[in-house]
């Protein structure tokens, strides 16, 4: 929810920054890593991810993360 605070109800979910979760989004899609396209849905791994495809996925939210901090989204 790109938040300092902890999400713990629907109002603290909504004062989370939605710019710079669209931001995340759309630099993990150019990685080719699929995320649900809005904050308030579920993500779910799955038994047919390898170790490195988790590797991969953590690889990607790292730079992911570095653009969304280097762009200022939000």
């Amino acid at each position: 929810f790109f938040t300092v605070r902890p999400v713990t109800d629907y109002a603290s979910a909504r004062a989370g920054d939605a710019a710079r979760y669209a931001a995340f989004f759309h630099a993990m899609l150019e990685q080719g890593v699929y995320l649900p396209p809005s904050a308030y849905e579920a993500s779910f791994l799955n038994a047919a991810l390898s170790e490195e495809d988790i590797a991969r996925i953590g690889e990607a939210a790292a730079r992911a993360m570095a653009t969304v901090a280097q762009t200022g989204a939000g």
